[in-house]
């Protein structure tokens, strides 16, 4: 059974992922990579109004001419390049085609157990970004911002680099260190900082009451865990005096669609829409409400950063397009897409973006985020003096609804 996930790259522990937003696996394709050797299959599934004579042309001229002939021995090497080369053309960051080695690194980072150091990448401007360091890990801890621009993994320039690829660089045996060179907004040179690989392990929701009667809730992701835990706090929430509710969704990667839905659904009445999936062939799903409310009649605060993403914007969006929740802080990532992981017949795999996600109103998440209403950032010397203006904010405003 194929699973849908909404989480961008983390590096975690049996939560690692790759899914770039969302993710299930499709069944094996055949003849989707022909056998290599003697070049066998030269023409299978090639499409009939594409002229690839130009490729072969190439392909020849390089045997005859090209002096290293050495290093045109490993023929599929060189197809692999290839097809690397049109994946990378279509400028999708989480559309990736996997050599078998790592497709095989790929099934191991969702499958297996790692040690790794908290935190979630992606591509942002064509380089690997920082998009939230996990509370309380060990990234959290060395000061990563979301933002941050990796350079370097140990000595290995990061420039053009896959997302997997610098996931199996950063994950190894808990212990052990990773260096990690990155610039912070504006800044010309790199800054080094080593970080002790951990195990992960992220609490899905948390919340006390602030001034008295606001609710302050904190989700950390949209794991498998949170529609039990979540459950548990909306009935305490209830029973509490608390009259309103602050939702702080910053530095959150996402998760699972379905739990986006149930949450949704605390807050809103049944058979409302929560987001809408639209494919290339023009075909959408519908995210519907579903019976619940329980959190429907309190006034709401949403607190994004620009490390709130994927099923994340998901909730933000659903709740500002179908209740007008006030939206405080920073645009989110901006992660609202589908990839299906596709087999193909020797070993390799490719990754790719089938779908994108949209808000009720039909904004698209992928392209512009999910914008806050009221902009407020914290800095590097609010987080060291340990202030946050974006909650204050966020707090100030709820009590004026």
């Amino acid at each position: 059974m194929s699973k849908r996930l909404l989480i961008p790259i983390v590096v975690l522990v049996s939560l690692v992922a790759g899914f770039g937003g969302g993710l299930f696996y499709a069944g094996k394709l055949d003849q989707v990579v022909p056998a290599i050797g003697n070049l066998v299959s030269q023409s299978a599934n090639q499409p009939k109004d594409v002229n690839f004579s130009e490729f072969w042309d190439v392909w020849k001229i390089l045997q005859e001419s090209y002096v290293d002939k050495d290093k045109l021995a490993d023929k599929t090497n060189l197809l692999y390049g290839a097809i690397e080369g049109m994946v990378k053309a279509v400028g999708d960051p989480y559309t990736v085609f996997l050599r078998p080695k790592e497709a095989e690194q790929f099934v191991q980072s969702i499958n297996g157990s790692f040690g790794g150091i908290g935190i979630e990448i992606g591509i942002r401007d064509d380089v690997l970004t920082v998009i939230a360091p996990i509370k309380d890990t060990p990234a959290a801890r060395a000061g990563l911002l979301a933002g941050d621009k990796i350079i370097k993994i140990g000595d290995k320039s990061t420039s053009g680099m896959k997302v997997d690829e610098a996931v199996g660089l950063i994950k190894g045996p808990k212990g052990t260190p990773v260096k990690l060179t990155y610039l912070r907004n504006s800044a010309k040179e790199g800054k080094e900082l080593t970080i002790i690989r951990d195990t992960i392990k992220i609490p899905s929701v948390e919340w006390k009451l602030v001034d008295d009667h606001t609710a302050y809730i904190e989700m950390f992701i949209f794991n498998k865990n949170l529609d039990d835990d979540f459950d548990k706090i909306a009935k305490e929430v209830k029973n509490s005096k608390a009259d309103r509710i602050i939702l702080d969704l910053r530095n959150n990667p996402g998760g699972l669609l379905d739990s986006a839905v149930n949450i949704a659904s605390y807050f809103m009445d049944p058979d409302k829409v929560v987001t809408v999936e639209k494919f290339g062939d023009g075909k959408e799903n519908v995210f519907k409400t579903r019976a619940n409310g329980m959190l429907k009649n309190y006034p709401i605060v949403i607190i994004l950063n620009k490390g709130s993403a994927s099923a994340s914007e998901i909730l933000a969006g659903a709740l500002k397009d179908n209740r007008g929740a006030v939206i405080v802080g920073e645009t989110s990532f901006g992660k609202g897409s589908v990839q299906e992981v596709r087999d193909l017949s020797g070993g390799a795999s490719l990754k790719i973006t089938i779908a994108k996600w949209y808000t009720p109103k039909g904004n698209s998440i992928s392209e512009h985020g999910i914008a806050p209403d009221t902009e407020v950032k914290n800095t590097e010397e609010d987080t060291k003096a340990e202030k946050d203006p974006q909650l204050e904010k966020a707090k100030e405003l709820v009590n004026k609804l």
